[in-house]
């Protein structure tokens, strides 16, 4: 599957609409950046069943804002809504694949509930 841009516009529909969905904050002007697209676009063709997103940290600043990307280029990943892996910087073929066979093994059920039992008061 070919990545896609996302923009704040259409950021919620994406993240409910998909189970895993991986963000790649980015800008043009960012060498390591330009040197990582490559990379994620071949492991998303092999990953058809999860969103590979990019964002550009230039034109969508509400976004990087909000997620307080502070270094490019971010790898943010979501499953069920839930951000399971955030981390600056590169990653090669392998790392990638490798955090991606992580994600795919949480226990989302164990996630949703220790989340409910945060957002409970004391």
């Amino acid at each position: 599957m070919a990545t896609e841009n996302v923009t704040a516009a259409d950021f919620n529909e994406l993240i409910s609409n998909n189970e895993i969905v991986i963000i790649d904050f980015w800008a043009p002007w960012c060498g390591p950046c330009r040197s990582f697209a490559p990379i994620y676009e071949k492991v998303s063709e092999r990953h058809a069943d999860i969103v590979f997103a990019k964002v550009n940290t230039e034109e969508e600043e509400e976004l990087s804002s909000h997620f307080q990307i502070r270094s490019i280029p971010t790898l943010m990943i979501f499953r069920e809504q839930v951000v399971l892996f955030a981390q600056p910087g590169m990653l090669s073929e392998s790392q990638l694949d490798e955090v991606i066979g992580k994600v795919r093994e949480v226990d989302m059920a164990k996630v949703h509930e220790e989340i409910a039992k945060q957002d409970q008061p004391e």
